[in-house]
């Protein structure tokens, strides 16, 4: 009877898997059958006269586009720009919040906790004055300042700021004490202590943040950032390229888009399936020592 009971538990379990990863899985199915087709029926490619066939290449002509391999390279510069920042200033910030105590410690990590809680549109206009600001200052200004790729990478970094330092700190509380007053008692600097002692301790979990800042920053933070504050497409990411093809004024090749779609996912699927035992450490880091 037990065992009837345990089957039955399996198999309510994998049917309530199965309704919810369905329209997912469906999606992705479309995407990929639209990207070799003419044109579809639901799921089914048709030709011309709606019959099934009407498999192309047609909708990959986009790879002929000199702009879609400069807004790759954009792409993947942006990504991992926002990889290196949040990865270097979490484990800065992660550590100082962790192991230290200064005044104001407990509020700053409550005003980093409800920074996170913002949505990045909320602050779109706040954004742009700083943009703005910044493109007068010399030099800086056309590295970092509005309509540049710069730019957009240093606010995107700081919208995934938050998150980082909190991944860090807990990442960071579950390294023994023993460690670093032994390094700092053989002469350690505080710095180096960080830097040769702790960082290695906590491999996975930089690891694990690297590559989901990598996935945010090649496909979220890749398309509303750099369309709000980059006019000129040369130095767009290839989200804001394929919000570009969908016009309202004309026809959309919604073959072609899925194409692009799918030329802007395989990264990121094989970063994934190659990275994703580390990945999903990401929310391993404990709680010891949490203010």
């Amino acid at each position: 009877m037990e065992k009837l009971s345990e089957w039955t538990t399996r198999i309510a379990l994998v049917l309530i898997l199965v309704v919810v990863t369905l329209p997912i899985l469906l999606g992705y199915a479309w995407l990929l059958i639209s990207t070799f087709s003419l044109r579809t029926f639901g799921l089914m490619p048709v030709n011309a006269r709606g019959e099934l066939g009407g498999f192309t290449l047609r909708n990959w002509s986009f790879l002929k586009d000199p702009l879609i391999w400069q807004v790759t390279i954009n792409t993947l510069v942006f990504a991992l720009g926002i990889t290196v920042g949040v990865v270097f200033l979490s484990a800065l910030a992660g550590y100082a919040l962790s192991r230290m105590s200064f005044p104001g410690r407990r509020f700053t990590l409550t005003l980093t906790l409800l920074l996170h809680a913002f949505p990045s549109i909320t602050l779109l206009l706040a954004i742009y004055f700083v943009l703005r600001w910044i493109s007068a200052v010399p030099i800086i200004g056309g590295l970092l300042g509005y309509n540049t790729l710069g730019g957009v990478t240093l606010v995107s970094t700081a919208m995934q700021l938050p998150l980082g330092i909190w991944l860090m700190k807990g990442f960071f509380d579950n390294v023994p004490w023993d460690m670093e007053r032994a390094a700092l008692i053989d002469g350690c600097s505080r710095l180096r202590a960080w830097w040769a002692i702790i960082l290695p301790q906590i491999r996975p979990g930089i690891f694990a943040l690297a590559i989901f800042s990598f996935i945010q920053g090649w496909g979220y933070y890749s398309f509303l950032i750099p369309y709000s504050f980059m006019i000129d497409q040369t130095r767009s990411t290839i989200s804001t390229y394929l919000n570009n093809m969908i016009s309202t004024t004309s026809p959309v090749n919604y073959g072609q888009v899925a194409a692009v779609g799918l030329f802007q996912l395989i990264p990121v699927l094989l970063f994934f399936l190659l990275a994703q035992k580390s990945l999903l450490r990401i929310f391993s880091g404990g709680t010891k020592g949490a203010a």
